[in-house]
């Protein structure tokens, strides 16, 4: 009996031990899991849902009357085009949903019909024929994209023609203009309205207020794109400054989170901690075309070997201090069509003086000479550049040493303003140092068409070109722009020098990834937040 009471009060003693180390489990996983929520809710607290941009030398909120490049950038979360880019220069439905050629020079557009404005009121084709109409009578910065449009037809709420006076290479780049409301407008003066303080547009953030100092957006709550509704930030603050100089202390206040400049020297404002800069390829070109029709230059051989001969990563170092990018082709920087693998011939000058050997050169007397039909030519280049353009001159003296280290003779011509434009409109140079803004589209018209600038022609080129007008197949596009790019690079019309550097500057407390283009620096803001 001793014995079974003994059982007893051992096992009672077992039961109340387990339930006391059961108890103290459950406090503790308890104690952790308020932990857990307390360190969730700290970090859903500590999540900013508020931006700061800057916009210098503030002009007009109407991206059509606007001229102001922070304006331009801004107004692409609050206003939308027909087609958009994404971060490869790839065109992307928007407004318009499909877009098809009916003719040589006509363009069915079909338009989301889901879309409202911020006011409440229907986006429908009404509003892009007005955009477009207006565009044609005001000078804007977007009136180049409708230039070669005569007409639009509605075929009914959602479908328009756009009618053209010529055929255009890849005219739907030309569709990313902002749409604004034609009701909205109604009446108004666009250039002087009032209305051009708070106007409207479909895009994700709305304009709550326009002061001197402050534009105020907010979330656009019935934005079409559900796909992006849940963006983080809620709203975003505008500050205005009169100069660069301004925006960059207001930055190290910490006043702006991001902001985009052109300054190659940008550590001299900012130092260079305490903030993120992401690079890219900005839209100046500098090439050199050489004229094949000249005496010389109209021989491969010798083409080729200048390109052998020309050091772009040196001319870059020297005169950029490596703030530029070099450039193998005008497409070279991110373009879809572009295949990468693919580069320029490269800086070589043992093989600049190979070619010229098998192409029957030979180098004596410290000239390369070569006979032909009894008589001795010496090769010797002309050099055209602009002499108001300190840069280029720079970079014409590097190049002239370059091709004078291989035995090629170059003789700079340096012109003013007004001669160099005379010369490069009437085709009269060898060589010329010249440049351009980079086209957003894969159209390689301006250095292939007819009146190219190296005077460049071959059956082949034309019927590229004439194919890439016919086809919206995107392998096509991208197979025989490569072909292109294949002879520019072997057959040496050109020499692509280098593209200019822009930055995006942004504060370490902003958080997403940053993938800025030339078409927009706002990429993946759905995911972007402060900390």
């Amino acid at each position: 009996m001793k014995s079974n009471v003994i059982k007893y009060i051992f096992f009672i003693a077992v039961i109340i031990i387990v339930g006391i180390a059961i108890y103290m489990i459950y406090k503790d996983d308890n104690q952790n899991s308020n932990e857990a929520t307390n360190q969730i809710a700290t970090q859903t607290n500590s999540i900013i849902t508020d931006l700061r941009l800057e916009i210098v030398s503030f002009d007009n909120i109407n991206p059509l009357v606007s001229n102001n490049r922070n304006v331009q950038e801004v107004t692409k979360l609050i206003f939308e085009p027909l087609v958009e880019l994404d971060e490869n220069y790839k065109l992307k439905a928007c407004l318009a949903t499909e877009w098809a050629k009916s003719g040589d020079t006509s363009y069915i557009i079909r338009l989301r019909n889901n879309v409202k404005w911020q006011d409440g009121t229907s986006f429908s084709a009404e509003d892009v024929k007005y955009t477009i109409e207006t565009l044609k009578q005001i000078p804007s910065i977007y009136s180049y994209n409708v230039q070669h449009i005569t007409s639009v037809d509605i075929i009914d709420d959602n479908s328009i023609r756009l009618n053209l006076d010529t055929v255009i290479p890849f005219f739907e780049y030309n569709l990313i203009f902002p749409i604004v409301s034609s009701n909205y407008f109604s009446g108004q003066d666009i250039q002087n309205t009032d209305k051009n303080n708070t106007p409207i547009g479909t895009g994700m953030y709305k304009i709550q207020s326009n002061s001197d100092n402050t534009i105020v957006l907010e979330k656009n709550k019935n934005w079409w794109n559900i796909s992006q509704k849940n963006a983080k930030i809620e709203t975003i603050h505008v500050n205005k400054y009169s100069s660069m100089g301004e925006a960059y202390n207001a930055f190290k206040l910490g006043n702006i989170d991001i902001l985009t400049t052109e300054n190659i020297n940008i550590e001299d404002n900012l130092g260079t901690i305490g903030y993120n800069k992401k690079e890219y390829y900005g839209r100046e070109h500098d090439f050199i075309a050489l004229n094949t029709t000249d005496n010389f230059l109209s021989r491969a051989e010798v083409r080729k070997a200048i390109s052998y001969a020309i050091d772009k990563s040196g001319i870059v170092t020297s005169i950029f201090a490596g703030k530029y990018y070099t450039a193998d082709n005008p497409l070279d920087y991110g373009n879809w069509t572009y295949d990468s693998n693919s580069s320029s011939i490269g800086y070589n000058p043992d093989q600049a003086k190979q070619v010229l050997i098998d192409g029957g050169w030979s180098y004596k007397n410290g000239n390369w000479q070569k006979t032909e039909n009894y008589r001795t030519i010496r090769l010797s280049i002309n050099l055209t550049v602009n002499s108001d353009n300190q840069t280029q001159v720079s970079v014409a003296d590097l190049i002239k040493a370059s091709l004078e280290n291989i035995g090629i003779h170059v003789n700079i011509s340096k012109l003013n303003t007004t001669r160099f434009e005379t010369a490069l409109n009437n085709k009269n140079y060898g060589m010329i140092i010249t440049g351009t803004n980079s086209s957003l589209s894969p159209s390689l018209v301006t250095y292939f068409g007819s009146g190219n600038l190296a005077n460049y022609q071959s059956q082949e080129t034309n019927d590229l070109l004439n194919g890439l007008l016919s086809t919206t197949d995107e392998n096509k596009i991208k197979e025989d722009t490569n072909k292109l790019l294949e002879i520019y690079k072997n057959d040496v019309p050109y020499i692509s020098l280098y593209f200019n550097k822009m930055n995006v500057i942004y504060s370490t407390s902003l958080v997403g990834e940053i993938t800025p283009n030339q078409y927009s620096i706002f990429y993946g803001i759905e995911n972007w937040y402060r900390r």
